[in-house]
């Protein structure tokens, strides 16, 4: 008789159970679910994506034409599934009463320090709800005339992606749908940041699962200094307006601390000053007000430093003609400014829009 020792078992038991958790699904599979709603949804998710700059990698790609060709409806819905779930960042579960689960998916965190990141979303919407799907962070956009300390924590700017080919913020009402979501960093390094989903007031589930908090890793970008000069080839100050290839403003309007401010897309920069700006392809619109020609130029970044050289140009110099503005009068601070001088725009920060 072969006797098996106590130990060996549950080491046995340990190693036949772990193996087992590594071939679980990363998120739970989705059953009953029809077919050609779904592959719809994932092929515009695949379109969406390549729109974003952002195309789905190769093997999920192939995986999902594979499952697009499944001759079972239900072996192709678990493929699709199997395909998208490693992407996906966070899961959404809405209950028969409507309530709103959360769950971190499988997808690493990892952002890029003044850059945007695109994750999927998982959405099993029991409920059949069609109303808006909305995301929040309370490290996201900070509440207005907010002390800067709270200013300082939120770090982190996040939207679903609606546009087209997608079908906009509702929710289909479909069992099962994917959706788009965008993260930006303000900072590099580890940031934690609680996400929450909603469909509408009192929807958030029992004990506040609604929310998930992520630990997230921020790859650090590269700075770009900018060259500015005149007419004359002196040193000079510009308004730069400095967008991706999908119309996101840089650095991130909602993200930005002084002297950069949110109520309008440019920046001010003058000559050997920086943005930072991860790997990519933007736009740079320069001008310096209304006596100055608008210019325009490309720029591609590889994740390392660069410079770039603004040269302004002039389509009329008034004080040649003998004409001197006369706005010499500026609300800084809008009207409070009397009352309280510290509140809205400090007169630094003002004076680098003065002079750009």
């Amino acid at each position: 008789m072969i006797r098996v020792r106590p130990v060996f078992c549950v080491l046995l038991l340990a190693l036949l159970s772990s193996n087992a958790r590594a071939e679980e699904p990363a998120l739970p599979l989705v059953d009953n679910v029809s077919l050609q709603p779904l592959a719809a949804n994932a092929r515009a998710l695949t379109e969406a994506m390549e729109f974003l700059g952002a195309p789905l990698p190769d093997a999920t790609r192939s995986a999902l034409d594979a499952a697009y060709k499944q001759s079972d409806s239900a072996e192709a819905v678990r493929a699709i599934q199997a395909a998208l779930d490693p992407l996906c960042l966070l899961s959404v579960d809405i209950n028969p009463e409507s309530r709103v689960k959360v769950a971190a998916g499988p997808a690493k965190p990892e952002l890029l320090e003044a850059g945007w990141r695109t994750f999927l979303v998982k959405v099993h919407n029991v409920a059949g709800v069609t109303a808006p799907l909305k995301v929040a962070s309370p490290q996201g956009q900070p509440l207005p005339n907010a002390p800067p300390e709270q200013v300082n924590d939120r770090w982190l700017d996040l939207s679903l992606f609606t546009g087209r080919p997608l079908s906009g913020d509702k929710l289909s009402g479909l069992d099962l749908e994917y959706r788009v979501l965008q993260l930006y960093s303000r900072d590099a390094g580890k940031r934690s940041a609680k996400i929450s989903f909603d469909v509408g007031q009192g929807t958030q589930d029992l004990g506040f699962r609604n929310e998930v908090e992520v630990l997230f890793a921020a790859a650090p970008s590269s700075e770009i200094t900018f060259r500015v000069r005149d007419e004359n080839g002196q040193p000079s100050t510009a308004a730069l307006i400095i967008k991706d290839r999908q119309g996101h403003v840089y650095p991130s309007p909602a993200k930005r601390l002084a002297p950069d401010f949110s109520f309008h897309p440019q920046v001010y920069r003058s000559d050997g000053e920086t943005v930072k700006l991860p790997a990519g392809q933007y736009t740079i619109d320069s001008m310096r007000g209304p006596e100055y020609l608008p210019g325009r130029q490309e720029l591609t970044t590889k994740g390392s430093a660069a410079t770039v050289e603004i040269a302004l140009k002039r389509w009329i110099d008034p004080v040649k003609f003998g004409y001197y503005s006369g706005d010499h009068h500026i609300h800084a601070a809008g009207c409070a400014h009397y009352t309280n001088p510290t509140q809205g725009v400090h007169a630094k920060d003002m004076m680098r829009q003065v002079m750009g």
